[in-house]
């Protein structure tokens, strides 16, 4: 019976890109020294290399991986990282040759959201996905236990080891699935709530490292954790304020995107990741002196799709300190409606033009009206003069009233529906003049 077990990890690793010219790989080398450098990672050398596609077996070719053994050997490394995503056969095979534990793209980030992790919600959801990585390579990580336990106390119906862990396994995601579907649903009253008193939600998003937990502090007056590393944030923040020309609205700080992001943590953070769906305006934050602005663009483009978000987007271009000649700015259409703002949010220059922005982004139509109400409107009226809208009155003998009114349009719509009308129920073309 072969025994295989897991090398232990640690943190003196080494990294390992390879460029596929027929694959289609488009990963990032620096992106993934970044990574490795949030994950509290000692690089002790990076290993590069080409090859047309990735071997089957071991991803890398045999002379690579040799090449990475006497590495491993000589320089006493403890993990081996890979830029890319392998299978769980490649790893167990890789872990075989090199004798210490391999790591791919997709392990790494989800190590750094372990690490990360503050918020009972937020270990609730690294752990989904975690045990959702985990659950295809119990195979490998554990053909030990491929067999029926036996002995006096143990034995059992015939069910081998790496069965029972199995189906420990899926209890224990479902589990989890639960506890965080009454996570969804806690937030979902939230919303509601904040819909019902006609407070907006904007929600910060971006690639990871754009800034936004920065502007959030600018904007908030919070002192959320912000730092030049990917995934300094990682639980969600939201943050009730009130800005001048919008008025009470939540402010909404989430967790930064990736190119490639795993499906598990897309899937394990959709509960957090509704606040971003649901959300009245996005301020997609761009990293405005990367050289990568484009890809990354792309990569959040992606992940909002995913998800469903479907809100107006306004994208804000940070770091501008760190490019020549661009002062803080709004880009608009050919209609005037902001597109995009140049900002730096650690220098605290282009808030006002972001504040600008976003007034225009949720601004909501007003309208000047008259309205006929009957006296059985009477509860109408009082809605009406309770809001504030009302400018003017005029009675009329059979006990009704036409009122003036300055209404935000989805808020008359509101009103009417519960009352069963319709704006020509109600609604009278009358110069103000004339009453």
């Amino acid at each position: 019976m072969e025994y295989f077990e897991r090398p232990a990890g640690g943190e003196r690793a080494i990294l390992v890109h390879l460029e596929l010219k027929q694959h289609g790989q488009d990963e990032d080398l620096h992106e993934f020294e970044l990574l490795a450098a949030s994950a509290d990672v000692q690089v002790l050398t990076i290993v590069t290399g080409s090859r047309q596609r990735p071997d089957a077996r071991l991803y890398a070719g045999s002379g690579k991986v040799a090449e990475i053994a006497a590495l491993v050997a000589e320089l006493n490394a403890e993990v081996v990282l890979f830029n890319h995503a392998l299978s769980p056969a490649q790893e167990r095979n890789l872990e075989s040759v090199l004798k210490c534990r391999v790591l791919d793209r997709t392990g790494l980030i989800l190590d750094i959201f372990a690490q990360r992790a503050r918020t009972h919600e937020g270990k609730l959801q690294v752990e989904l996905a975690q045990l959702d990585h985990l659950s295809s390579r119990l195979v490998r990580g554990w053909t030990h236990l491929e067999r029926q336990k036996g002995g006096i106390g143990l034995r059992g119906p015939g069910e081998t080891q790496l069965e029972t862990d199995r189906r420990l396994l899926r209890i224990r995601i479902e589990n989890l699935k639960e506890r965080l579907e009454k996570v969804r649903q806690t937030r979902a009253q939230g919303r509601a709530a904040r819909q019902k008193a006609g407070m907006p939600t904007v929600s910060l998003v971006g690639y990871t490292n754009a800034g936004k937990s920065t502007l959030f502090n600018r904007l908030a007056g919070a002192d959320v954790y912000a730092d030049d590393r990917l995934f300094a944030t990682l639980d969600p923040t939201l943050r009730r304020l009130n800005l001048d020309g919008i008025g009470p609205m939540v402010l909404a700080d989430t967790v930064g995107f990736v190119r490639h992001l795993p499906h598990q943590l897309v899937d394990a953070f959709r509960a957090t990741l509704e606040e971003t769906a649901q959300a009245d305006l996005l301020l997609h934050v761009v990293d405005a002196a990367s050289a990568d602005r484009d890809i990354h663009l792309r990569a959040v483009q992606a992940v909002l799709q995913e998800v469903g978000a479907t809100a107006p987007v306004l994208l804000v271009y940070n770091k501008i300190d760190a490019l020549a000649d661009r002062e803080p700015s709004i880009d608009c259409d050919d209609q005037g409606r902001p597109q995009a703002v140049w900002i730096s949010a650690r220098d605290n220059s282009g808030m006002n033009e972001l504040l600008l922005a976003m007034q225009a982004c949720l601004a909501t139509p007003w309208e000047w009206l008259w309205l006929e109400l009957p006296p059985q409107l009477a509860r109408l009226r009082s809605r009406l003069y309770s809001l504030g809208v009302v400018e003017e009155e005029v009675t009329n003998e059979a006990g009704g009233c036409r009122l003036h009114v300055r209404i935000q349009t989805p808020d008359l719509a509101q009103w009417l529906v519960r009352e069963g009308l319709t704006r020509a129920d109600v609604v009278v073309d009358l110069d103000p003049a004339a009453a």
